[in-house]
């Protein structure tokens, strides 16, 4: 782990923590041993408590009185809630995109999801998250929306998606990506709406069952 060297040693430092996070280096339920991570950051306590104090506003870890800081586990309740907000900004987001009638938005989308289409082997979980990644954030951005744009930031929305990884897995939603960049590609605006509402609305259904039958549901 890279020591933080800055003058304002707060910010670099929740930088840090936030990507340990999203990737998972630090795992969701782990205790933070401040003592050990401040002296593998060769910082203080003090940046490193108001950077806790900044991820823990963001539900990115929590403190538990008398037990410590941990890294916030993933609620199923807050992931509805995500989804609920991504159903209808990226809908938005893929009218838009489609009713630009901008060939270059296709090619872009495509180029994401080229690698995983020939191949025969089964695909690779951790490549696929992150081409799942680009794909969502590259469709808000294609909307040419800066308000939507800003929605989708709010909340650190689009790093909890990030920290949630995929619900299910790449054999099943390839082919829903890439009808999305087909609508889009035939500047078909409604279409392309529908189909992003149905990718979301799949896992979000997903989701929703495992929280009526108690149980976790499986992050690929």
């Amino acid at each position: 782990m890279n020591q933080i060297n800055h003058s304002d040693l707060s910010k670099p430092v929740y930088d840090k923590l936030k990507a340990m996070i999203l990737s998972n280096e630090l795992q969701s339920g782990q205790k933070i041993i401040q003592e050990k991570l401040a002296s593998e950051l060769g910082v203080s306590r003090t940046p490193l408590n108001k950077a806790l104090q900044l991820l823990e506003f963001e539900n990115l870890v929590e403190s538990i009185p008398r037990r410590g800081v941990y890294v916030k586990e993933i609620d199923m309740n807050e992931m509805l809630e995500v989804f609920d907000c991504r159903e209808g900004l990226e809908a938005v987001a893929a009218r838009l995109a489609a009713g630009k009638q901008d060939p270059s938005i296709g090619i872009k989308l495509k180029k994401i999801f080229a690698p995983f289409i020939t191949k025969k082997e089964k695909i690779s979980s951790d490549k696929y998250r992150l081409a799942d990644e680009l794909f969502h954030y590259e469709l808000i951005n294609s909307s040419g929306n800066q308000l939507l744009r800003r929605l989708y930031r709010f909340d650190n929305m689009s790093d909890k998606i990030i920290h949630m990884g995929l619900v299910r897995p790449p054999e099943e939603t390839l082919n829903e990506h890439l009808k999305i960049i087909e609508a889009i590609c035939r500047n078909e605006p409604e279409i392309a709406a529908n189909e992003a509402i149905k990718h979301i609305r799949k896992s979000r259904e997903l989701i929703a069952a495992a929280l009526l039958e108690k149980k976790k549901i499986t992050i690929v």
